[in-house]
């Protein structure tokens, strides 16, 4: 089963055993989380969401990414040019469970 859902403002497509992951959620290593915010399953497209619908999923890990560099830059101004490093906090997700 094919499902995309919605988690943290943003969609993903997923699929059983498919690992993804999402912005940080309160949970830690083990711990099954489970997402209703299910906008299509299979063929089936829900109007926003699809009801009775659920993805289930077990937290592999928490972290975060590799660091990006974030650049500042005022054209003619030479004092103004900031460097500074940003690493977003992550949470990965093994989809275990499509139900629907």
């Amino acid at each position: 089963m094919n499902a995309v859902i919605k988690v943290g403002g943003k969609q993903y497509y997923v699929t059983e055993g498919s690992i993804i992951f999402v912005e940080k959620l309160n949970a830690s290593s083990g711990d099954t989380v489970q997402f209703d915010q299910v906008l299509m399953l299979d063929s089936k497209i829900g109007s926003p969401y699809l009801t009775n619908v659920t993805v289930e999923g077990e937290v592999v890990k928490n972290g975060k990414q590799k660091k990006i560099q974030v650049f500042k830059y005022k054209c003619k101004d030479r004092s103004n040019r900031k460097k500074q490093g940003h690493r977003q906090p992550y949470t990965q997700i093994k989809i275990t469970k499509i139900s629907g």
